[in-house]
């Protein structure tokens, strides 16, 4: 992808990145449209290795979006065309000789739906390894128990995992799903407003889990919940009809917002 150049923003995104040295996402200029609607307008941001961002927003203001250009799910919309550059770890994953499997590995996704296959728990978390040729049955044990551990559903689950994971609460069903995402060892996680259809202790369960990922994942979550985004991200972008009106430390920004537009969403004043 060509971006078009804004001399004072990629000046400011390259003082922001070199401000910190475990910068693992660096987006610029990134701009997205649908057809002919644009969505997304010059956006630049970058997330910290092993830090939890949030994305906060109206409905429809290009977070999910946004979300999805990390990982090319864009891709799949025939009518989408992109702009600007997205760097994974230096690696432009834009680059036409970008391997997308492999970048979807390296940055797993879990929806806001909790989407389970109609397989075992087991199978469930086994899929993606068995994509990638794992077949021994101890070391797929293996790995299952540690993703498994990792989204805090082993206990809860180790005695039935050939039961059908449909069979699960729903936010057991989303740390599942979660689960599967880990099982390949991705090094970046999005999540797409995943507790937005949970009852408040599997909630609390997943904004927990979100707390312990953290030292061994970069996480950006989009949510509509400013106070779950107040309470999981170190740093929390606002946005506003497809342009990222403000980014910074998540305290800063909800008790000191530069901008009128973030201080008017996050009191309550529109939005």
């Amino acid at each position: 992808m060509h971006a078009k150049k804004h001399n004072g923003e990629q000046q400011q995104a390259s003082l922001l990145q070199a401000e910190h040295d475990d910068v693992v996402v660096n987006i610029r200029d990134l701009s997205v449209w649908y057809r002919q609607r644009q969505v997304l307008h010059d956006v630049n941001l970058y997330l910290r290795e092993r830090h939890v961002t949030a994305l906060i927003g109206p409905s429809g203001c290009g977070k999910s979006t946004l979300l999805r250009c990390l990982n090319r799910l864009n891709d799949l919309d025939e009518r989408c065309r992109i702009n600007g550059e997205v760097m994974i770890n230096g690696r432009d994953i834009y680059a036409p000789d970008e391997d997308v499997v492999s970048l979807r590995r390296e940055v797993g996704m879990v929806f806001q739906r909790p989407n389970p296959f109609p397989k075992s728990i087991f199978d469930n978390v086994a899929y993606g390894l068995r994509l990638l040729g794992m077949t021994a049955r101890v070391e797929l044990q293996e790995q299952v128990r540690q993703a498994l551990q990792a989204a805090a559903l082993w206990d809860e689950v180790r005695d039935r995992l050939h039961n059908s994971a449909l069979e699960l609460s729903s936010g057991q069903q989303q740390r599942l799903v979660i689960a599967r995402a880990l099982a390949v060892q991705p090094k970046i996680l999005l999540l797409d407003e995943p507790a937005s259809n949970l009852d408040p202790i599997s909630m609390l369960k997943l904004e927990e889990l979100i707390a312990s990922l953290k030292i061994d994942y970069t996480i950006l979550i989009v949510t509509h919940n400013m106070q779950q985004a107040a309470r999981v991200s170190d740093f929390t972008a606002f946005m506003d009809g497809g342009e990222l009106v403000e980014f910074s430390a998540t305290g800063e920004l909800f008790t000191t917002p530069k901008q009128r537009r973030t201080e008017d969403y996050i009191t309550g004043r529109y939005g």
